[in-house]
């Protein structure tokens, strides 16, 4: 039955036709498609990808832990009495409750609360109450064994403090799936420093999964959308940039911050407020940190945006709720060896991102507007041929170009 079900998702999906011009045409279909969205995740995000799922500043103890999505998967991240990081499904091997309950917090071992199954912290089986049965009857079949029943583990890569897992026994390589550029990029943001965990938010956003990572691909918006970008010299088109398209659906986005200045480009962008002033300027003034001067942005398909702006670090974990709506985690972090001014210009820094920020608050609002715009009109098309149509890297920011390399990607893993 299964293999059945199986089988019609992929044909459905693959009689979708995309449009003839290709890449530089999005048809709305893809963000509303229930066999599609089912495939996405079998492929992206159970397939033999690497998933971000927690920072080791949040598990720095034995048995500590904390809960995690991959896709609609929930996992838990655990070290484990060796010091060793494990990730596993949080699902009992007996009848498939959720053995975790809570988000965070610190165990000894992990025990289902339905029948009390009792696991260790890598996850395996320790004890089965009543396996013996009462008064020489019932229990477990003589040749039960504990080794065969223990909570599905995944794969796990620890790159410069962050936690990475796939549910495939042989994934592919980590550094060969990010890429030399993206590793690069993220080993400057992950030197290998210890990191200190700042702070969360949450929101859920009603839009398709991919319409966020297309917007974080998409610099051409920033500089029309988001007043505090342009005004306060934060990201804006007229600055020196890079939009790198990278394999695997990962790309890059380099910017730098020049603070507030009028200039003849910047008086033709409504969105730039000369008039506007901060009585608290520390929100807009980042401290120097980098010596190449960089601002930039990972997109890590298919889980998370690796987040640098001013002074802030984040994780901006995306997961998937259904074609309509996902969920995006923000964790906040900076490095242990962090002056106390710094770390309260990271935090003060926040205040542009997460569900209010005076920044990403008008992305969640666009794109629950996106979704409405798209929803029955699965037979119209986006156009992305802003900055051309090829996908090829580009030196400036007025593009669209790494949408159109992403949606190249797609449709080569998903056959479509």
């Amino acid at each position: 039955m299964e293999q059945a079900m199986a089988e019609e998702v992929t044909a459905r999906a693959a009689a979708r036709h995309w449009p003839d011009e290709g890449w530089s045409r999005i048809p709305y279909w893809v963000y509303t498609d229930e066999a599609l969205y089912q495939r996405e995740l079998d492929t992206f995000f159970y397939g033999p990808t690497w998933n971000y799922v927690a920072l080791e500043c949040e598990v720095m103890e034995r048995g500590s832990y904390k809960r995690s999505w991959i896709g609609e998967r929930q996992v838990v991240v655990v070290r484990g009495n060796d010091d060793a990081i494990h990730v596993w499904e949080n699902r009992c091997a007996h009848r498939g409750a959720r053995v975790c309950w809570k988000n965070k917090g610190r165990e000894d071992s992990f025990t289902c609360p339905y029948h009390q199954w009792n696991y260790a912290l890598d996850g395996s089986l320790q004890g089965v109450p009543l396996k013996r049965g009462v008064l020489k009857k019932g229990g477990m079949p003589a040749d039960f064994n504990n080794t065969q029943h223990g909570l599905r583990p995944l794969s796990v890569h620890i790159e410069g403090g962050s936690i990475w897992a796939s549910f495939s026994g042989s994934p592919i390589p980590f550094d060969e799936y990010c890429g030399e550029e993206v590793l690069a990029c993220m080993r400057r943001q992950f030197p290998g420093k210890k990191l200190r965990l700042l702070g969360y938010s949450r929101q859920l956003i009603p839009s398709n999964w991919k319409l966020y990572f297309e917007n974080l691909k998409d610099p051409y918006h920033a500089t029309l959308l988001h007043s505090f970008l342009i005004t306060f010299g934060l990201w804006r088109a007229d600055t020196q940039s890079e939009s790198i398209p990278c394999d695997e659906g990962h790309s890059v986005m380099v910017s730098r911050n020049v603070g507030k200045k009028r200039t003849e480009a910047a008086v033709e962008i409504a969105r730039f407020k000369d008039a506007l002033e901060l009585h608290d300027t520390d929100t807009v003034t980042p401290r120097p940190e980098f010596e190449d001067g960089k601002v930039i942005a990972i997109t890590h398909f298919p889980s998370v945006v690796i987040h640098q702006q001013a002074n802030t670090f984040g994780m901006r974990h995306v997961i998937p709720k259904g074609t309509g709506s996902f969920e995006l985690a923000w964790t906040f972090f900076g490095y242990e060896d962090d002056d106390e001014e710094m770390t309260r210009l990271r935090v003060r820094h926040a205040n542009l991102y997460g569900p209010a920020g005076f920044v990403a608050m008008e992305d969640g609002e666009v794109l629950s507007e996106s979704q409405l715009g798209v929803h029955h009109y699965g037979h119209h098309n986006a156009v992305v041929e802003m900055g051309g149509r090829d996908v090829e890297k580009q030196d400036h920011m007025v593009t669209e170009v790494l949408i159109r390399a992403f949606y190249k990607h797609y449709r080569r893993v998903m056959g479509i």
